[in-house]
């Protein structure tokens, strides 16, 4: 026997309670061992884990080698300690960045997780107390109200009018009847008709139900635990960033050996200093700043979308929304407004329907309002500031109509109280209310889908009014029919007696529009590249219509129901996904199939979802988009990315955002390598030639961390390029490399190699009689600060402009800081000491000052170039 079977004693029996006076304090305090009402998260990594993540990647790992390396010389060779510290400062700070910005991420969610903490109405001692819903335990007697969440499971043991909506776990859009009787027993939830599930709400009525699961073990519960088999894919800048630091590994290792091979044999240098020289390479080899950059861009993109409405749970997921090509959206509530809204109107045997807002003078329509305002359940109140709305959306759409005409259901019952009530029935579809009015007679109103309404009409007149019932249903509108007949005196019998030859009072038809910023949105996505695609839970009709009013829905796409989908094998699905433009009907479940055929195209696919059974989707999307406003905690943690407004307009926002993060990502890649690749190529020459080392691994350091790390920390500040809308997404495939960066990335290093020798030669044999210092001085101050300038011809794709260096601030201040460090080198004896530089002559400082800014002229011109060649290639293309 299970609980949906028992009666009342029998429940009381099995529960241990009572539910005339709930449990005791006593009994409340022996179960709250038990635990918790409250679903348990996958177990967060410890924090020795969360440091090995931010280190595992090739260039930490590079860093730690190196590290290693230059503290075993710096015991067994008494080579110092700079190295060992500046490098390990290096990595402690990218991990401390990197966590705290995750902790910074997770304390967002959980001030949103606590702004949907709910409170209930729990019976305890015989008194009712109002607690928090995470104290509920097994056996409390719970009472349910209009508006109410569902706090944990329960069987149902007093219903009135009790109608629960349960699309969070079944994704069933009407609201199901409960009542309090035993029911045979059942497997499928949307049969147990006497029971109540956690995270479901409350449509309309009342009722109490006794607890018999809590946390974990609610239906809810049970689809959190398998979350944690669906994993999530690496992000496309993960891949990228990991090929890229395993050829820069590649070249450090392979320079290495090569440099520490000709030290030893065509140099005759002592080991230690071979091998001190084989750390400056792999020094020089990996761009020490880079991850730093990286999460401080991210970082930064997090900060930018909180702004806009939405909270990444993930960093790396920043970049991910930016490189999103299709978007599956949810239709109600994120491309529309959910708010069912009477739009079209037709009085009784009127000539022609009316449009809601040119009808409030009319007398038949205001009768019609009447009626339609008497036979509503539906409640709107102000409170505070806020509108607090209860009741079913269609009804709701009622009053909300009535408050935009300057009415109210409660000034229409001042003139006819109802004094009877016969509720909707799903099998009649129809409700009924009788009245008293002031005459003296009573009013029978019927208010439901016109073929179940018993109308008295003459054969045109019915004919007429299904003309304009199927005008409307065709336009996508949810129809309501009204009826109505006075009594002088009503007979002693059901109101559902008297419900038959009823006046025809008109019909009214409502929609849920979409939101206009959506339309320009999904506009403006398409104009990015970006396919939308409208997932709904919604009749067909009424998404195609949506969906051609939003611009979704175009010319030749198909549309595909539920039943339809599930008659389609995964192999149909991935010949037929990029035709589809609009799934109705579609269950939670359908969602993954569609991510995952979509994923196969070679698609990144964000997925929009609010309900328990959507979250298995999320998880899998690239980026898992959850609702914050109806959303369920499942969907949220199974997220990456929670939307506080629930608004389509948002996703598109973070999708520029993202793209933005990403381009400043390539130009911190671009500034840091070119110069990393240069060094490398620089170190082997000149000791391949004879020449030595010309630099030393703390003078490198200064370049890397410095003198090019403060600056490129503010690349993450960059605004997002004019065109990056106007451009289609980069393919997860696509190389870092791409769309023109190695040929930059080539330009910029040929340059820095080709002047580092000239200025080392010209110093050290040209300007100085065969003086290494002097070639080396002038050669670190030329590569610091030519690789600190010409930050700005990399910053902006466009040719640059006096505006656009002044557009970053905080860049301008970096370089600025970046530059007087380098600068002290050169001033400070201690400094100069340390970082084995000499004071310079005048003329070689005016051969520095000239040389630093060759590269960011190189770069400015090879830009022109190629926009000048991106411009032309149209017209060739044409001719």
């Amino acid at each position: 026997m299970t609980n949906a079977t028992r009666d009342r004693r029998q429940l009381e029996a099995a529960l241990e309670t009572n539910l005339s006076t709930g449990l005791t304090q006593a009994q409340v305090k022996q179960r709250q061992g038990a635990g918790k009402n409250v679903l348990q998260e996958e177990r967060p990594p410890s924090l020795l884990q969360k440091i090995w993540r931010h280190l595992s990647d090739v260039a930490s790992l590079v860093l730690l080698f190196a590290v290693g390396l230059s503290t075993y010389l710096a015991v067994a060779a008494n080579g110092g300690w700079t190295k060992t510290i500046v490098i390990g400062s290096i990595l402690i700070i990218n991990v401390v960045i990197g966590m705290y910005q995750e902790h910074s991420a997770e304390k967002s969610l959980a001030a949103l997780k606590k702004m949907n903490r709910h409170e209930v109405t729990v019976l305890r001692d015989g008194q009712p107390q109002i607690i928090d819903a995470t104290q509920l335990v097994v056996g409390d007697v719970v009472s349910l109200a209009g508006g109410h969440q569902v706090p944990a499971d329960g069987r149902i043991f007093e219903a009135e009018d009790l109608w629960l909506d349960e699309a969070v776990l079944t994704g069933e859009s009407e609201p199901v009847k409960k009542t309090a009787v035993p029911v045979a027993e059942t497997l499928e939830i949307g049969d147990r008709v006497n029971e109540a599930f956690s995270g479901t709400g409350v449509a309309q009525g009342t009722g109490k139900m006794v607890v018999t699961a809590i946390g974990m073990a609610t239906q809810l519960g049970s689809i959190a635990g398998m979350l944690n088999r669906t994993k999530a894919r690496a992000t496309p800048l993960q891949k990228r960033l990991n090929q890229l630091s395993a050829r820069l590994t590649a070249v450090a290792v392979a320079g290495g050996i090569v440099i520490t091979i000709l030290g030893l044999f065509f140099q005759n240098e002592p080991l230690a200093d071979a091998m001190m020289i084989g750390v400056s390479l792999a020094v020089a080899a990996v761009p020490e700043t880079l991850p730093i950059i990286v999460t401080i861009s991210l970082s930064h993109g997090v900060g930018q979308m909180a702004k806009q409405h939405a909270i990444m749970r993930r960093v790396d997921a920043v970049e991910t929304i930016g490189g999103v090509n299709v978007i599956a959206s949810d239709k109600t509530g994120t491309l529309t407004q959910n708010q069912m809204t009477v739009t079209k109107v037709w009085p009784a045997n009127g000539p022609e329907p009316l449009s809601v807002g040119e009808t409030v003078d009319s007398t038949d329509v205001s009768f019609l309002m009447w009626l339609m305002g008497l036979a509503t359940n539906a409640t709107r109140e102000k409170q505070g500031d806020d509108w607090v709305e209860i009741g079913d959306s269609t009804e709701l759409a009622i009053i909300r109509w009535l408050a935009k005409a300057g009415h109210s259901r409660a000034e229409f019952e001042l003139q006819a109280p109802r004094i009877g009530h016969d509720p909707f029935n799903s099998k009649k579809k129809r409700m009924a209310t009788l009245h008293q009015l002031a005459d003296g007679r009573q009013l029978l109103i019927v208010k439901g889908a016109i073929d179940h309404l018993p109308l008295y009409q003459t054969e045109s007149d019915r004919l007429r009014t299904q003309q304009v019932h199927d005008a409307f249903a065709q336009s996508a509108l949810r129809v309501l029919a009204v009826g109505y007949k006075y009594f002088d005196t009503v007979p002693d019998v059901p109101l559902s007696d008297l419900e038959h030859d009823l006046e025809f009072g008109g019909l009214i038809g409502m929609i849920d529009p979409p939101r206009p910023s959506a339309i320009a949105a999904v506009e403006e996505a398409a104009v990015a590249g970006i396919r939308t695609v409208m997932i709904t839970g919604d009749h067909l009709e009424t998404a195609k219509a949506i969906a051609d009013q939003i611009g979704i829905l175009k010319p030749g796409d198909q549309v595909l129901t539920g039943a339809d989908l599930r008659q389609l094998s995964d192999q149909e699905l991935l010949n037929r996904i990029t035709q589809i433009s609009v799934y109705a009907r579609v269950s939670p479940e359908d969602k993954i199939r569609i991510v995952s055929a979509w994923q196969k195209q070679g698609a990144t696919v964000a997925m929009t979802g609010d309900g328990v059974n959507d979250a298995p989707a999320l998880k899998a999307a690239d980026v898992g988009v959850a609702m914050g406003i109806t959303g369920t905690e499942v969907s949220k943690n199974a997220s990456d990315m929670v939307l506080t407004d629930d608004n389509f307009e948002t996703i598109v926002a973070a999708v520029e955002t993202g793209r933005s993060v990403y381009q400043n990502i390539l130009k911190a890649v671009e500034f840091l390598i070119g110069v990393n690749f240069a060094q490398i190529i620089l170190m082997i020459l000149a000791v391949s030639i004879g020449w030595g080392a010309p630099l030393i691994a703390e003078q490198l350091l200064l370049i890397n961390v410095l003198a090019d790390g403060i600056p490129g920390f503010y690349l993450s500040r960059e605004p997002a390029e004019p065109s990056s809308m106007k451009r289609p997404p980069i393919d997860r495939q696509t190389s870092i490399f791409a769309d023109g960066l190695g040929q930059r990335v080539a330009v910029r290093t040929t340059t820095f190699i080709i002047l580092t020798l000239g200025i080392y030669s010209l110093g050290r044999f040209g300007l100085s009689p065969n003086v290494p210092a002097i070639g080396t001085t002038m050669l670190f101050f030329t590569l610091a600060l030519g690789s600190m300038i010409d930050i700005y011809p990399i910053k902006q794709r466009s040719p640059l402009t006096i505006q656009g260096i002044r557009r970053n601030k905080a860049l301008n201040w970096g370089v600025l800081i970046a530059a007087g460090f380098v600068l002290s080198v050169a001033l400070v004896p201690w400094l100069q000491q340390a970082f084995q530089v000499v004071s310079l002559p005048a003329l070689n400082w005016l051969v520095v000052a000239a040389a630093v800014f060759i590269p960011s002229l190189v770069l400015e011109i090879n830009k022109r170039v190629r926009n000048t060649g991106r411009q032309q290639q149209p017209m060739l293309e044409e001719d």
